[in-house]
């Protein structure tokens, strides 16, 4: 099958692209390279050995997206392209709105115009908000997003939902990520962010190869373990193997319109200052940070039930926080030249 993969020069899109071609898929990617690098695409031919077709187009533009889809007979689309620091999206909301919303439109009426079918979409724990309950499950309630950008993802959720009620023959799976880590083991692709970092990890990495004079931990009087925050920290590669397991889910739905949400983690929580432990360890070095003042919009703490994804999906984590240590500063290494 032949899958469209947008912003799949991104992070969490490139990895994706690798398990698709291991799994037996044909991946094209649609990246506009607003907030990714062109060098991820030697990173994937070095793993892959070949080129991936690669077209740099905006999602919000229906000619030339309509012109991949056709060109390619493309018969599943993944959809991460989206805006996604937080802060910015509070600072500027219509552009956080006009992108992530405009652009999933586009996809669906693109793939409503030429019959495709099978939609994953890149959703988010942010839906849930700060939880009542934890571990968060599908069923959580969602609750007012803490920012303009998890409100995209509650939107498209609801949009998606209603496209497929709708009976126009779609399936779609949305999943929930929690918090993405880590880098291909070959060190070939990772977390390059532009700019500053907005995620802890990168700026972890960042503190450690010297780009960064140190690091900020947004408060340590919360109500956990060490009064730091609390997330489900996954690797990059067990998110993107979920990518497969939801399409090889939808393969086995073609009978009726399908739509289903899937919680993405690794089932546990880790709080920040664990992670820096952690990090500190496996690479036997010695970070620079200080504690700060809380950081507003900041959930105390989130981490996601897995076992939906694990019954229906077929799909669990297996790669431990450790690993992703080890991978995060194996790839920083490589683009820092240490």
């Amino acid at each position: 099958m032949n899958i469209l993969v947008t912003g799949g020069a991104g992070f969490i899109g490139s990895h994706t692209v690798v398990e698709l071609i291991e799994a037996g898929y044909s991946p094209v990617i649609v990246d506009n390279l607003s907030n990714s690098d062109p060098s991820v695409l030697q990173g994937l031919k070095n793993i892959l050995g070949k080129d991936i077709p690669f077209y740099q187009e905006d999602c919000n533009d229906y000619v030339k997206m309509n012109k991949v889809v056709q060109r390619h007979n493309i018969e599943g689309i993944i959809h991460f392209a989206a805006f996604k620091a937080v802060g910015e999206s509070v600072a500027e909301p219509l552009k956080y709105y006009q992108n992530n919303i405009g652009s999933l439109l586009n996809v669906l009426n693109v793939m409503q115009a030429n019959g495709i079918r099978n939609l994953v979409f890149s959703s988010s724990c942010t839906v849930y908000g700060q939880a009542d309950v934890i571990p968060v499950t599908e069923n959580t309630p969602k609750k007012k997003a803490e920012s303009p950008y998890g409100n995209t993802k509650a939107i498209a959720e609801d949009i998606l939902e209603d496209t497929v009620k709708a009976g126009l023959g779609f399936g779609i799976i949305s999943l929930r990520y929690f918090n993405p880590v880590g880098a291909h083991p070959t060190a070939e692709i990772g977390e390059l962010p532009i700019g500053v970092p907005n995620n802890l990890v990168p700026y972890i990495t960042q503190t450690a190869a010297g780009v960064r004079e140190k690091l900020t931990v947004f408060g340590n009087d919360y109500d956990t373990p060490d009064g730091s925050n609390i997330r489900d920290f996954i690797h990059v590669v067990d998110l993107a193997k979920a990518h497969v397991s939801a399409l090889n889910l939808l393969q086995k739905h073609t009978d009726a319109p399908y739509y289903n949400v899937f919680n993405i983690g690794t089932g546990t929580g880790n709080t920040v200052l664990e992670v820096i432990d952690t990090f500190e360890k496996v690479n036997h070095l010695k970070l620079n940070y200080e504690i700060g003042p809380r950081r507003p919009g900041d959930v105390v703490k989130i981490y996601g039930d897995v076992e939906k994804a694990a019954m229906e999906m077929n799909w669990r984590a297996a790669k431990t926080l450790e690993e992703s240590m080890k991978d995060a500063w194996r790839w920083q290494k490589k683009i820092s030249n240490l």
